[in-house]
């Protein structure tokens, strides 16, 4: 036993640190890019940031690396406008979609500490422009600031469209309401408060809602006051449309690498709250610091019990309130993408080291570039998070008999499928088997997915978050199911053989 002990406490030892202490992570983006599944027989790639900037026709790049909780470089790679020679640095303005989020869930929370809001109240009590609307399913709805900020209200409307140039702006009430000019559904319940996980803008603009009329003050005043300022972040802004005498900002393009949202270069957002935020890499990396020092009871930005609530998980879901979570011991972090049309966008924070890192681009094909400079810098820091998957050669094909139908069973606990009742919202798969490959095709789809070996009933298929399917063969050798994993938020969820 003792030396069972000295084991762990030399493993808890060794894997603490984050960032070697001389090092220089920003070189990981030299020659540490990968993807997330390597091929069978293939070395891991380490590519450059400039080649895969080339290669998904995204102009620009800002990045800021932290370390001990304060920002220690804010960079940028290429040009804010292709065909220019206006150089992307620290401090240009990017649109950074969801990750608007979690900086709304900030401004809510210094609220909360100041006694303006409880986060459990009906948030009812707090609305006057809006109420909750009641249904048949849910007629008589109490939903709190801690369902809301969690995705955990039953709230629908998962994203919202850009504005271009030339298209009037909604009033958020016309948001909710989904009346015209706005482009979403109306904000209704899909499910009871609190029953399960499902990624809500809406929600998000309800709780805009919420600290606009408690306090008779519009959400860019209020994160101003309570946000940007006392975090030192001078460029941040819920300016909608934003406005081109701030300077500095990298423009729009679409997956071909063109300029688009023309005369002006950028989208609007109506929905400030959920998606409308502009900041830089150097203010976006002081946002992170700050919750980071917080939570670790060094900084006053929040009280650090209510930023201890803001990371922990809210069942069941793979939220705290604001950002999402993962990871374990020192490898715990939070983070949060970004996806507008034009502009994609990452936060990571680790709690424990205080490493952390943010990454912005201003191309419509920018996810897939996020997920390799992410796997560059998480393998710099050096706790295991995001550890590639490595597919092997089968060593003969696969089952046939994997081939068939699938369905979700409903008894899967909701603690268990957590974000899988999102990011995987599919009744039935189906799996087909040809020659060496097996693929799956989700339901409303038409092109199967081939996914990559890990082991003669395991698979994987790649993404920003990874999922792997096990097929599961009984005692009387029938194939009678398949389980979907989620590691990233240590998610799963059981689907029958039909």
């Amino acid at each position: 036993m003792s030396r069972l002990l000295l084991g762990v406490a030399l493993v808890a030892a060794i894997a603490t640190p984050g960032w070697a202490a001389n090092s220089d992570p920003l070189a990981a983006l030299d020659r540490g890019l990968r993807p997330d599944v390597i091929a069978a027989g293939q070395t891991t790639p380490g590519w450059a940031l400039t080649e895969r900037m080339a290669h998904y026709k995204v102009p620009g790049v800002a990045v800021a690396i932290l370390r001990d909780g304060e920002v220690v470089s804010a960079v940028g790679y290429g040009v804010r406008e292709a065909g220019s020679q206006d150089k992307v640095d620290g401090d240009t303005l990017f649109s950074v979609g969801s990750i608007s989020k979690v900086v709304t869930a900030a401004t809510t929370l210094r609220l909360v500490a100041d006694g303006r809001l409880d986060l459990d109240r009906d948030v009812d009590d707090y609305l006057k422009r809006w109420k909750l609307p009641a249904s048949t399913e849910v007629p008589e709805p109490y939903v709190s600031l801690r369902m809301l900020m969690s995705h955990t209200s039953g709230l629908g409307v998962h994203g919202f469209a850009d504005y271009q140039p030339a298209e009037p702006l909604p009033t958020l009430v016309q948001v909710l309401n989904g009346e015209k000019p706005a482009k979403n559904e109306a904000v209704r319940f899909k499910w009871s408060p609190g029953a399960l996980n499902d990624y809500s803008g809406g929600g998000i603009t309800v709780e805009q809602a919420v600290i606009e009329d408690a306090t008779g003050q519009p959400l860019e005043t209020l994160a101003r006051t309570r946000v940007f300022a006392p975090l030192g972040m001078k460029r941040s802004t819920f300016e909608s449309p934003l406005s081109a005498a701030r300077g500095n900002i990298a423009k729009a393009h679409d997956a071909q690498g063109a300029p688009t949202a023309l005369p002006r270069g950028w989208e609007s957002f109506a929905e400030a709250g959920a998606s409308g935020l502009w900041t830089s890499a150097n203010d976006l990396g002081q946002f992170v610091g700050g919750l980071i020092r917080s939570y670790q009871g060094r900084g006053d930005f929040l009280p650090q019990p209510l930023a201890r609530a803001m990371m922990t998980e809210i069942a069941p879901s793979p939220f705290g309130l604001g950002p999402r979570l993962s990871g374990a011991g020192p490898g715990r972090y939070f983070f949060h993408l970004g996806a507008n049309q034009s502009y994609l966008a990452l936060m990571e924070g680790y709690l424990e080291t205080g490493d952390g890192f943010v990454i912005l681009t201003n191309g419509s094909n920018g996810l897939a570039l996020i997920a390799e400079v992410r796997n560059a810098l998480a393998d710099a820091i050096g706790q295991g998070a995001h550890p590639p998957l490595r597919a092997v050669a089968p060593r003969a094909p696969p089952s046939p008999d994997f081939a068939g139908r699938y369905r979700l069973d409903p008894a899967t606990p909701a603690d268990l499928r957590r974000a899988l009742a999102d990011n995987f919202e599919y009744d039935t798969l189906r799996v087909g088997v040809t020659d060496d490959t097996v693929a799956i095709t989700p339901t409303g789809q038409d092109t199967p997915m081939p996914l990559a070996p890990l082991g003669p009933a395991r698979f994987a298929l790649s993404g920003l978050y990874a999922f792997t399917f096990e097929f599961h063969r009984d005692a009387w050798g029938k194939v009678r199911g398949l389980t979907v994993f989620m590691p990233e938020t240590s998610s799963s969820a059981y689907y029958s053989r039909q």
